[in-house]
């Protein structure tokens, strides 16, 4: 058994490998060859008012292949900046994280990894968000907006630049000094023109992507901003209800599998609470997914395995598209970690550990 931390991640994974995964194990979930659950989180109160403990889980694993839960252990909080209400976590103490991905066979059960979430996480966000430009993007799409300059904004660019042809980015985020720093970086890396801006709404110009990539708990992409023929994408900092009004056709990848007994959920997040919690809304992080799901006209939903069977997805030129990730974060955890462990293997990267020791002879 492999233990992998994000450095030795980083080494084996590639975006390219990463967008290949996520397409693979979603065309494994529309031929019924793969099982997924949302995410689930528990909230429970902490001797700080102002602050709870959040345990976050979501699973899948596909046939003959691999099974993975990814678990996040958090202290959530909210917290101003520059009049912007953000959601702020940890572990232990600020700065430091605890996300895991424990990684099995499913043929015989054998736990094969535990890795760290956080470089793997950004890569299958940003993927994520490129599936949706892939297929509903103008063709023609080279200029970004981008919401935000941190880690997300980072990987959706590494990602779109895999199936656009970007020539140009436009960042807004509060502080100047990131802003200018994620401009610079761009330009380096990618040799991409990237000019960082005073005001949030000279975004939205001229753009045909734009993205929200910030930790914001308000809508940061607002309607009466977005221009025609925009394609949408947000990983925080929803869209307000404006943009809902004015977009022509939602993309949704899919949904996780509905219980034995049960119906399907479009909900991305089951929040599970402490009765003391309940009535104190103290984080409540994403009690707006039913609303966002709510606020989608749904005649204008098409999903991936319809565009996959032929359907058109953008209808013209015009159209405004919300590429809306749906809640298959499960199928992609066990996806992307598969690909990180054999290529881990292979390499000879990585801590071994007995795997006996996560066996026991008393049955569970």
């Amino acid at each position: 058994m492999l233990f992998l931390n994000n450095e030795d991640v980083m080494k084996v994974l590639s975006m390219e490998t990463v967008l290949a995964a996520l397409e693979d194990s979603y065309a494994k979930m529309i031929r019924g060859e793969a099982v997924c659950r949302p995410r689930i989180d528990l909230q429970i109160p902490t001797s700080d008012p102002h602050k709870v403990y959040r345990w976050g889980t979501m699973e899948g694993g596909a046939a003959h292949s691999y099974f993975a839960i990814r678990m996040k252990s958090d202290i959530a909080y909210e917290a101003q900046y520059g009049g912007t209400k953000t959601l702020e976590k940890y572990c232990v103490a600020p700065g430091t994280f605890c996300g895991l991905i424990f990684l099995f066979h499913v043929e015989n059960g054998e736990p094969l990894a535990i890795m760290n979430d956080g470089y793997l996480q950004h890569l299958r966000v940003g993927a994520d968000s490129a599936i949706g430009v892939k297929y509903m993007a103008r063709e023609d799409a080279s200029v970004v907006g981008m919401m935000g300059s941190g880690g997300m904004a980072r990987s959706h660019i590494e990602a779109i630049r895999l199936v656009r042809n970007i020539k140009k980015i436009k960042v807004f985020s509060p502080t100047k000094e990131h802003r200018e720093a994620y401009a610079r970086e761009m330009e380096e890396k990618y040799g991409i023109e990237t000019i960082p801006l005073d005001r949030p709404e000279e975004v939205y110009r001229d753009v045909h992507i734009l993205a929200g990539c910030t930790d914001a708990r308000i809508p940061v992409i607002l309607g009466r901003y977005v221009e025609k023929g925009t394609h949408i994408v947000s990983v925080g900092g929803r869209p307000d209800r404006e943009t809902y009004e004015k977009i022509d056709r939602f993309l949704r990848l899919g949904n996780a599998t509905a219980p034995l007994g049960g119906e399907e959920t479009t909900q991305e997040f089951i929040t599970y609470v402490t009765p003391q919690l309940r009535e104190r809304k103290v984080i409540r992080e994403h009690q707006f997914d039913r609303g966002v799901v709510s606020l989608m006209d749904q005649r204008k939903v098409v999903y991936l395995k319809d565009i996959l069977s032929g359907e058109k997805g953008r209808l013209t030129e015009e159209d405004i598209i919300y590429s809306e990730r749906g809640n298959l974060q499960g199928a992609q955890f066990y996806a992307v970690a598969g690909k990180v462990f054999e290529e881990a293997k292979k390499r000879g990267i990585g801590r071994e550990i007995p795997t006996a020791w996560f066996l026991q002879d008393i049955r569970d």
